[in-house]
């Protein structure tokens, strides 16, 4: 394997906790009212074209012209999005910042609509530490799309045969290998440690 370069993190759930239910437990307490919620109306899918740039006035009005009785639901999503991300996760952080301060270089590549990137970085400011970041809401591009790991690296300058790609996604590790990348799924903390180790990185 070519020597190892660059290290590039996706942030949700690899740093930071993601999880819609933590507000929507209270707003919708009923379990499987909330599900149907999520699988009807502010869906995944929904939910993913932000990250593509899309805006949430556009969004919430796209729902709001065929869920008219789901208004306060729908607006919740946005207003309540900073409770979604409810922690770091230190270990993985800590990895992160070890690999940032003995002198390795550290981009990160996420999907993530662009001003709740923005908040995130607020709330966390190692979000801040690494030499750059590509948004996926700033560019209109999101993962697995090969396209965004090319432009990740002509961005930053990178070589994708000596550059690897951490992820909670199996589908987003697969486009990073598409585009030439080597890349490794995350699972947690100390699996991350042994897989770095194994491409030649210490942690």
């Amino acid at each position: 394997m070519p020597k190892i370069n660059h290290i590039v993190f996706d942030i949700g759930k690899v740093l930071i906790h993601y999880d819609p239910n933590i507000p929507y437990s209270r707003i919708i307490p009923d379990a499987q009212e909330r599900a149907r919620f999520f699988e009807t109306v502010c869906t995944h899918e929904w939910n993913l074209e932000q990250d593509r740039g899309r805006s949430w006035e556009e969004a919430e009005a796209l729902l709001l012209e065929t869920h008219p009785e789901r208004e306060d639901h729908i607006r919740a999503f946005r207003l309540h999005w900073h409770e979604m991300v409810s922690h770091a996760y230190d270990d993985s952080v800590a990895i992160l910042k070890g690999l940032i301060a003995s002198g390795h270089d550290v981009t990160m590549l996420t999907n993530f609509a662009s001003d709740t990137f923005r908040e995130a970085q607020k709330m966390y400011p190692f979000l801040t530490l690494s030499r750059g970041v590509t948004v996926s809401g700033d560019v209109c591009l999101i993962k697995p799309d090969v396209a965004i790991y090319k432009l990740h690296a002509e961005t930053f300058g990178l070589d994708p045969a000596t550059s690897i790609f951490i992820d909670d996604s199996l589908a987003n590790v697969e486009g990073a290998k598409a585009a030439g990348w080597q890349a490794v799924h995350f699972k947690d903390a100390e699996t991350l440690k042994a897989d770095l180790a194994a491409h030649g990185v210490h942690a």
